[in-house]
């Protein structure tokens, strides 16, 4: 098994895929993207049910966040992941445009 710890260098972002991915065992999962200036909405998390249940979708929208941050970015949550990521994370609710 991988190690499960996640750094933002292991999440890259492919724009134009518009999505951030995390190759973990193989498999891609990613967090889609569109973005419009300095705005990313985050439109949907995916996980490869062959890797899922392991907590690989929530390290990955640390990850985001942490790059988002770094980058001087603001989202827009669509994704019902990333909504309920960040009721569980208030540090990150600063993140939010508007």
């Amino acid at each position: 098994m991988t190690d499960m710890s996640v750094d933002q260098g292991d999440v890259v972002d492919h724009p134009e895929r518009e999505r951030f991915e995390w190759e973990v065992d193989g498999h891609i999962a990613y967090a889609a993207y569109t973005r419009a200036g300095d705005v990313l909405t985050l439109t949907h998390t995916i996980v490869p049910t062959s890797i899922s249940g392991r907590g690989i979708a929530t390290r990955l929208i640390g990850a985001v966040m942490r790059q988002v941050r770094a980058q001087g970015l603001k989202i827009e949550p669509e994704c019902a992941f990333v909504i309920a990521y960040l009721q569980k994370h208030p540090e990150d609710a600063d993140l939010v445009a508007g």
